[in-house]
């Protein structure tokens, strides 16, 4: 375990399942004490006590984070209860049914979705997050942007794309203006993990993705929670304003 973790307060937004679920189990093995967060309070207290389960502390915390109310309460409500917020990880984001159609197809409400839950909430839970660590001077943040920033998004996904490279140049800014407080600020670009967030893709879809990586595979879930816990770490300290990716070296991408 990393001695700078251990007791530190994590609240990892969308991480009842999935990839937030898989970051939140890495870092409560640091000795972190997470902060559950979903939409669902039912699904949200299970995650919880998933993490129990395998030796960890978790607490768990229904909240909309595209409200900003709620958001605001959420971030009172962890304070409140686990004694500080240290560690912001935004994870949360839908995608699914909202996508696959082309510019000129999308409904404005899609849309608006799709970049709420993705930059809205990012803006959101990072500014009242911020006020938290500020006062302790000392916080870690880390943002989740995407492959369809890096390497382009592929048709079907501008919503998204636009969302995530959002999310990228937020973070690059907050960085330096949080740093004189001892909060780093990282944005973490992901490639198709193997999460259920995959389900409703083809294996034919899935097949190309991995022989468009240099690697031949799918990431997994524990792969992208190991990075977030490193940023997280004593030896990430002068790690801030980078966007690293975690994609298996896919860059090119070919569409047939």
């Amino acid at each position: 375990m990393d001695c700078l973790l251990q007791g530190k307060v994590a609240l990892v937004t969308g991480s009842s399942r999935g990839l937030g679920l898989a970051e939140a189990r890495a870092l409560a093995a640091e000795g972190v004490r997470i902060a559950v967060n979903g939409r669902d309070a039912g699904t949200a207290e299970a995650a919880a006590a998933t993490l129990r389960a395998d030796g960890g502390r978790a607490d768990a915390f229904a909240a909309d984070v595209t409200d900003e109310a709620a958001v605001e309460r959420l971030v009172a409500d962890v304070v409140a209860r686990c004694g500080s917020l240290d560690i912001l990880v935004n994870n949360a984001g839908v995608a699914g049914q909202r996508l696959g159609k082309s510019v000129d197809e999308i409904e404005s409400a899609d849309w608006d979705a799709v970049i709420d839950s993705h930059l809205r909430s990012t803006f959101l839970c990072t500014k009242h997050a911020a006020r938290a660590m500020k006062s302790r001077r000392w916080g870690r943040i880390v943002n989740t942007a995407s492959v369809h920033v890096t390497g382009g998004g592929r048709p079907g996904v501008s919503s998204y794309s636009a969302a995530k490279a959002a999310v990228a140049g937020f973070g690059r800014t907050v960085a330096k203006e949080l740093g004189a407080w001892g909060i780093t600020v990282n944005t973490i670009a992901p490639g198709y993990i193997e999460t259920d967030m995959l389900g409703g893709y083809s294996a034919e879809f899935l097949d190309t993705i991995r022989r468009q990586s240099p690697l031949g595979r799918l990431g997994k879930p524990e792969e992208v929670g190991a990075l977030v816990a490193f940023l997280c770490s004593g030896p990430a300290a002068y790690i801030t304003g980078a966007l690293i990716c975690i994609d298996g070296g896919r860059r090119e991408y070919t569409w047939q």
